[in-house]
């Protein structure tokens, strides 16, 4: 039916016992709600799809018919879902170990194909000799599954009879017989792989498995996340330009002209800041590579006009104090008996003041000025003597 029945995630209330290795595990099975229900939106299939993912030590995934790339894309992206939130609830250093991943295709005829090559052929590189680059996202998709590596296998699954809106009411004689075979096929596939959820390297019991629940649903409920039906990188986006307005805002509120020492000093202080808001706040790790390195591009090209800024204000400053320098050196110069004593205090108090207030990457070349200046006075005022 269009209008779906299970809402959220339905889970089977008695566990079935199996034994996995030796050792005695309680399965629990869970239905989802299936995708695109009447009302609900991107966001909230993104969730439900990474909750059971992240639950999961076997994640069946129900398609009809065939295989689309926006499957592989809702899947691609409900792992990399579950593996943030994960990292978030358990730390960033601490791997995410995806579920078992069991592609289940409804389908009567595969043209001569098995299931798991109609799977591999579609999650395989799509050729880009011309670098184009929707054809670059696609592919991106597809390296964000290796995470899944060889853990996954598929299944196929006929239509249990041609008379599917009488489903609800037929028995399980009427069926047809190759799907009731391949069904019961299918349960014993499932328990073959089913192995006990590992968190953190270790099995959990039933309270430590609620305990889990409950710190990823407050993960997934806490913070903003993307959806599916907006880019991931459109998100990003977002946050990007919110470090980088922090990082500018931070760097405006500096007295320029500094010292280049100073001013390095404040930028690496700020643009650390920057980063660790964006590690906070950015969503996938692998999407956030690629925001990484473009907001630390934007941080340096901000941190550019800074420097420039800096040393045009501290030009401006050192020369305005440069010029009073030397209309104070010529006013003693002038005087009808240049006293040496004089011209030397003089001297000193302009250079004293000329060092505390002169800063910045001008200052250097100013100094140095600021000696010329004094030699060739010095020289005149001698000459004036004699």
């Amino acid at each position: 039916m269009r209008d779906t029945k299970t809402k959220g995630i339905w889970v089977w209330g008695t566990p079935v016992e199996l034994d996995i290795n030796g050792v005695k595990t309680s399965v629990f099975y869970l239905d989802t709600e299936g995708f695109e229900s009447i009302g609900k939106s991107n966001v909230y299939d993104d969730r439900i799809f990474a909750l059971a993912t992240v639950l999961s030590s076997v994640l069946i995934y129900n398609l009809p018919e065939t295989i689309r790339e926006a499957d592989i894309s809702r899947l691609s992206f409900a792992v990399e879902l579950a593996e943030e939130f994960y990292g978030r609830v358990k730390g960033q250093d601490v791997a995410f170990e995806p579920a078992k991943l069991l592609w289940l295709i409804q389908r009567d005829f595969l043209q001569g194909k098995s299931v798991q090559e109609m799977v591999n052929e579609a999650l395989q590189h799509v050729p880009n000799n011309d670098g184009d680059r929707n054809i670059d996202q696609v592919n991106q998709i597809r390296d964000s599954l290796a995470i899944m590596g060889d853990n996954s296998t598929a299944f196929s699954l006929p239509q249990p009879h041609l008379l599917r809106t009488k489903l609800c009411d037929m028995k399980d004689g009427e069926l047809d017989l190759v799907y009731v075979k391949k069904r019961d096929q299918l349960k014993e596939l499932v328990a073959s792989i089913i192995r006990p959820k590992i968190v953190q390297g270790r099995t959990l019991n039933g309270k430590e498995f609620v305990a889990f629940l409950e710190q990823i649903l407050e993960a997934l409920n806490k913070g903003e996340i993307p959806s599916t039906g907006s880019l991931v990188e459109v998100f990003n986006k977002g946050i990007l330009e919110r470090c980088l307005k922090l990082y500018s805002e931070m760097m405006a509120k500096l007295p320029l002209p500094l010292s280049e020492k100073s001013l390095q000093n404040v930028h690496e202080n700020s643009k650390g800041e920057a980063m660790k808001s964006f590690d906070e706040q950015h969503f996938g790790r692998h999407h956030a590579k690629r925001s990484v390195m473009q907001l630390d591009e934007e941080i340096e090209k901000v941190y550019k006009n800074f420097v420039m800024a800096n040393e045009y204000q501290s030009a401006k400053l050192c020369e305005a104090l440069y010029s009073r320098c030397e209309d104070r050196m010529d006013q003693l110069q002038v005087l009808r008996l240049p006293s040496m004593a004089k011209f030397n205090a003089g001297f000193l108090q302009c250079n004293q003041n000329f060092e505390q207030e002169c800063v910045g990457p001008s200052k250097a070349n100013y100094e140095l000025r600021m000696m010329k200046m004094c030699a060739f006075l010095f020289t005149c005022l001698l000459t004036s003597a004699l």
